[in-house]
This record gives structure tokens, sequence and C-alpha cells, in this order.
């Protein structure tokens, strides 16, 4: 699975995917943690394509989107299982702390 871009309008929907962890990246263009952590989420997109759905969030695009998840600093990965947060991790961590969310 690709990793897709969303924003406002597609994000309620996203996160309520049944049967799937969601993960959202929520980054910035600027970012360079951003940029470090975007090949670990593409690989955990591609590894995982039956327990997990990946999207990104621009918080430059999707500021509301930001705030509603007080979001302060990026990276920040956010876990959803039936459109509730089950996870948060701030930062840039190891892959396996985002595949042991999956595992939930």
């Amino acid at each position: 699975m690709d990793v897709k871009i969303i924003g406002l309008n597609e994000f309620d929907e996203a996160i309520n995917e049944k049967d799937k962890v969601v993960l959202v990246d929520f980054y910035a263009d600027w970012c360079g943690p951003c940029k470090m952590l975007a090949p670990v989420i593409h690989e955990i997109a591609e590894e995982n394509v039956d327990k997990v759905s990946v999207y990104k969030v621009n918080i430059d695009e999707s500021m509301e989107l930001s705030e509603r998840y007080k979001v302060m600093n990026i990276p920040t990965i956010i876990a959803f299982k039936d459109g509730e947060v089950i996870a948060k991790e701030i930062g840039i961590k190891p892959k396996e702390v985002y595949e042991g969310i999956i595992g939930k």
C-alpha cells in the first residue's frame, strides 16, 4: 500500500477504517526528522498491508487537524483503531515501536 497524503476532508473517513489500525504521520515538508522517518513509515505500510493503513497529514496545510490532536512537535505518529486514538509517538522512534502499535 502506498502512503496517501490526506487533509481535513478525507481525515475522518480514513481513521474510521474497519479491521485495520490506521497510522497517521503528521509532518511538514521543511522538517528534517520527518524526512528521515518517511522511509520507515513507507516500509511499515508495504510490509503490513493486511494490518495497517498509513496516511500523512501536512501540518502546514491542515492546521485544524494538528490542533484537534494536539500535535505540538513533528514528526508525530498517531494510531487509530475504529476512529479512536490508541497510541501517539512523538519524534523519530525505531521501526519496532510502530510495529508494536500495529500489533495492539
